[in-house]
């Protein structure tokens, strides 16, 4: 599966960089998008740009103080489905991004994974 990590880091103790190896492991395809660029387990972040073609999952990483052009991105980006992931939640989205036919979803990417309902 193609799945953009929106909120990228490049700090292993960050749970974006926990879900990026993991999700490397359980055989994702994955693309990074962050707000500073560098590399990260091999994959460059991504800045500015919604260069993304064919991803069916954003998992969120990025809290709702810094979503002010999530619904555009994703507009570009035009994902099957976007995790909001603890601490990311906003509600006030979901409605407009489920008009672009996107599915909302609260959860842990990890925990997801770490189950295998990912």
């Amino acid at each position: 599966m193609r799945v953009l990590i929106f909120g990228a880091s490049t700090n292993p103790e960050r749970y974006a960089f926990k879900a990026l190896s993991l999700l490397k492991e359980k055989g994702h395809e994955v693309f990074l998008k962050g707000n500073k660029a560098g590399i990260a387990c091999d994959l460059t972040i991504q800045v500015g740009t919604n260069d993304f073609d064919h991803i069916h999952t954003v998992t969120l990483y990025v809290g709702p103080q810094n979503q002010q052009n999530l619904l555009e991105d994703l507009s570009q980006i035009k994902p099957e489905r976007i995790i909001f992931n603890p601490g990311t939640e906003n509600p006030k989205l979901y409605a407009a991004i489920e008009k672009l036919n996107i599915e909302v979803e609260e959860a842990c990417t990890l925990v997801l994974l770490q189950t295998n309902q990912f």
